[in-house]
């Protein structure tokens, strides 16, 4: 596979909208083709018999057990509420209006 050239960055580049100096072209376009030199070595293994997978590594959740407690009382909840009416608490729209 033949490396980028100068032209192919410039114009990722201009794609990405990223405005580049003659400099960062130049340091893009080395480690751009680095990059695919790299992935060509990886694209010679052979992974037939490797699965595909998602993760490289065994991936478990550690949860700890749902153990129901109290929960405060209407009185308390009503209580720390900044807006109230009746036994309902006021919470600010989330959608257009104003609040109140």
């Amino acid at each position: 596979m033949a490396g980028l050239s100068r032209s192919d960055v410039e114009h990722v580049a201009h794609l990405a909208r990223l405005g580049m100096t003659a400099e960062e072209l130049d340091r893009l376009q080395g480690e751009l083709n680095h990059i695919l030199e790299q992935y060509m070595k990886l694209a010679e293994l052979d992974t037939e018999t490797i699965p595909p997978t998602a993760q490289t590594i065994e991936l478990e959740n550690i949860l700890r057990d749902d153990v129901p407690t109290p929960s405060l009382s209407q009185a308390a909840v009503l209580g720390n509420a900044p807006a109230r009416e009746g036994e309902f608490v006021i919470v600010p729209p989330i959608l257009g209006g104003d609040a109140g």
